[in-house]
């Protein structure tokens, strides 16, 4: 399997007892301290962080144009409701 690119060494200063957490978990997988975080920090990423990410994603969108109106939405469902759209 290809090594996925690698960023240049960021410093991070954590506390004493996350790292002592991250060190337990590296040595009980057999995985490095940095395994650990990368995994953490994916795991942060597709959760609150895809959050955050997603509400950027559509500021972004709506301040190139590309977005609804919630009226006409409504109205658009309000007729399929009523059975007026195949």
């Amino acid at each position: 399997m290809p090594k996925p690119d690698l960023s240049d060494p960021i410093t991070l200063r954590v506390p004493v007892e996350v790292l002592a957490d991250i060190e337990a978990i590296a040595e009980a997988t057999e995985r490095s301290r940095s395994w650990v975080i990368v995994r953490a920090l994916r795991t942060y990423l597709m959760n609150e962080g895809g959050d955050v990410l997603a509400a950027l994603k559509g500021r972004e969108q709506i301040a190139e144009g590309e977005h609804e109106d919630i009226d006409d939405v409504i109205a658009d469902v309000d007729r399929i409701i009523a059975g007026k759209v195949a």
